[in-house]
């Protein structure tokens, strides 16, 4: 079996765990098992793997060109007897989110689920689904359900990381020290957050067509689970909004608290410059070496213009501190 291929599985009408099915079997296995489902789990296939894929489920070029490229945008698209379906996982890496893709297939018997990019295993998924047979009774609707479930769960703790990591830079924002990793902290953060909002508004849209409409691939009995799925989206989506703005305050506080820094240290330099231009001011008189001037005869002129001179930067000095200035 090849490493790209994680599970391929069949269930019984009565949600029952069958057995793993080579993948080019697929078709000859459903044929002689009509009753029965496939659960197929693929990571990173290359283009030979999902040509096998696509000619065992007779599934649409163009979804499968899709399926090859992890570039796509979140989405639902109806392909004659299968749907396709994109979703953008996100997970924790170290002080950073990454983001990958998973790519659907859902039939009528068979739901092929393919991971692109950082992104958690479902093989715990998959054993929690098949400890409920009763709902995996339904077919292949109930594990999409799961998986998208599984999608929109990891996001839940992504939010709450924002939440305290934004109240830590909120604290740093007001150091009396600046810090330049600061502001890039949250520009990055901001980013992040945006490119959560682009994954998890999309999925809002998917659970809600899955949950509404009249689509044969997907159970009754199962639709409103996907409703849930929408509830949790929605909750979601404004958490990240209410994020988001709070975020753009704060870089603007930042950016505001910056400038006043600044002014105060330009107000500072301003108030020196201006002490130290009135003696500048006094002494370059006398040094324009003028032969008439009755103060050079006097015996306690030195002293007197030295005196007057620091008297006057004294009271300026006192001027500038009370304006704020010093």
């Amino acid at each position: 079996m090849s490493s790209a291929i994680i599970n391929s599985v069949a269930y019984d009408h009565q949600g029952k765990r069958l057995c793993p099915v080579e993948l080019d079997q697929a078709r000859a296995y459903l044929q002689a098992h009509p009753e029965a489902f496939l659960w197929i789990g693929l990571h990173e296939p290359d283009a030979d793997l999902l040509g096998t894929v696509q000619t065992q489920f007779n599934l649409h070029e163009l979804a499968v060109e899709d399926a090859l490229c992890a570039h796509q945008r979140p989405k639902i698209e109806a392909y004659g007897d299968s749907r396709f379906i994109v979703i953008h996982t996100a997970e924790r890496d170290g002080s950073r989110i990454v983001f990958g893709e998973t790519h659907l297939f859902l039939g009528t018997n068979f739901l092929i689920s393919i991971r692109h990019g950082p992104s958690h295993t479902y093989a715990n998924m998959r054993q929690r689904v098949e400890a409920r047979p009763k709902q995996l009774a339904h077919g292949p609707s109930y594990p999409l359900y799961a998986i998208l479930d599984f999608i929109v769960d990891n996001y839940v703790p992504i939010v709450e990381d924002f939440k305290q990591t934004l109240q830590q830079l909120e604290k740093d924002i007001f150091l009396p020290q600046y810090k330049r990793g600061t502001i890039k902290r949250l520009y990055e953060l901001k980013r992040e957050l945006i490119t959560l909002r682009l994954a998890s508004s999309p999925l809002q849209d998917i659970a809600q067509e899955l949950s509404h409409g009249q689509d044969e691939f997907i159970h009754a009995s199962i639709q409103p689970y996907f409703r849930d799925i929408a509830d949790h989206c929605t909750r979601i989506n404004e958490a990240i909004d209410a994020l988001n703005e709070l975020l753009s305050s704060a870089i603007q506080v930042n950016l505001s608290l910056v400038t006043v820094k600044q002014n105060e240290v330009v107000k500072k330099l301003a108030g020196w410059a201006a002490l130290l231009a009135l003696p500048t001011l006094v002494t370059s008189v006398y040094g324009m070496n003028f032969k008439f001037m009755p103060e050079l005869d006097m015996h306690y002129a030195y002293p007197v213009v030295v005196s007057l001179t620091a008297l006057a930067c004294l009271r300026l000095h006192g001027t500038l501190k009370k304006a704020g200035w010093m």
